[in-house]
């Protein structure tokens, strides 16, 4: 697919993109042999989409978050959820003052650019209910007063599949509000060494420079909002989505094997991720294979296997995997 006319219409400005590749730079010179995992964070800032990463213990989850935060010197709040975790503790209260005789408001570590909710599956589903009005809306109610958030504000999620114990089920509402749901696998031989090398000793001089600023965000996301998108590419999306929900209607004999499909979020969504990413590859104008290849992460998350498929072993990325391979692009 070739870009139309449309392309001298929304030309990018390439001054105010300047700090992509130092970023990925700067990010990388911590984070070894995890590239997808730095290109979907910067995705996230500049899609405005909170992610959750799944992975096991030891992948640098936690690091590469921490130093997304720094060189991009936003205000960076960790939260390490608990069982014993309350939503006050996420989002503020009102505190009583007697000598005033009045209800003061007390922030919570919610009011920061980025947080980082560290094993997000192990706080309860009232704790995680806190976190619904905020990442939807930007905005937290405490009492008789809504606050808005700083901006940029987005959720990066860590979680561990394989540790059960003292874990929850995230809800539904939430886990949709998660852009992309990115699953980390082992480096390569290659990339251990070099982590090997970098990082066994008992002091660690790993410093981080600023290379962008939230002035610098928040006008690349301007630049996201131009990029084009063909009338086509967005059918091919309302398809792909379409075929999540009914996938008998595109010779799909998946009806059985998925309790949900992806909802309208995923839709717009979708879209967002695929427009971040064409303009990373320096485009102002998105491809369908912009598409496919940010569709996994978008939909993992959100299409739901049914107790059958669980049952014969199927994946919500096998599933969405076949409806990627089968739902004709344009």
């Amino acid at each position: 697919m070739q870009a139309t006319s449309k392309e001298s219409q929304n030309e990018i400005t390439i001054s105010e993109l300047s700090w992509l590749p130092a970023l990925r730079q700067e990010i990388g010179r911590v984070i070894v042999g995890q590239a997808d995992l730095i290109d979907r964070l910067i995705i996230g800032l500049l899609s405005n989409g909170h992610i959750l990463l799944e992975g096991v213990p030891g992948l640098a989850k936690t690091l590469s978050i921490q130093t997304l935060a720094k060189a991009s010197n936003a205000h960076f709040k960790r939260i390490q959820f608990t069982p014993d975790l309350l939503p006050a503790d996420i989002v503020g209260t009102l505190i009583y003052n007697p000598q005033s005789s009045e209800f003061e408001t007390r922030k919570g570590p919610i009011f920061a650019n980025l947080i980082l909710a560290d094993e997000i599956n192990r706080a309860p589903a009232k704790v995680q209910s806190a976190l619904l009005e905020a990442m939807q809306e930007h905005q937290v109610t405490l009492g008789d007063h809504t606050y808005p958030l700083p901006e940029p504000f987005l959720v990066l999620a860590t979680e561990n599949p394989i540790d059960q114990e003292g874990t929850y089920p995230l809800p539904e509402a939430q886990v949709d509000r998660f852009m992309m749901k990115v699953r980390l696998s082992y480096p390569s031989k290659a990339d251990e060494r070099r982590i090997l090398d970098r990082m066994a000793a008992t002091e660690t001089q790993l410093t981080v420079d600023a290379v962008v600023s939230l002035e610098d965000i928040a006008a690349a996301r301007k630049q996201v909002d131009a990029v084009y998108v063909d009338p086509k590419v967005s059918d091919y999306v309302v398809e792909l989505i379409a075929a999540t929900r009914k996938p008998s209607e595109y010779n799909l004999d998946l009806d059985a094997y998925i309790q949900f499909g992806a909802s309208p979020r995923a839709t717009i969504s979708l879209v967002l991720a695929a427009k971040a990413w064409a303009l990373m590859q320096g485009r102002n104008y998105v491809l369908p294979q912009d598409i496919k290849a940010i569709a996994m992460d978008v939909l993992r998350h959100r299409v739901i296997p049914s107790y059958e498929a669980e049952a014969e072993s199927i994946s919500s990325e096998q599933l969405v995997q076949k409806i990627l391979d089968t739902v004709r692009v344009p």
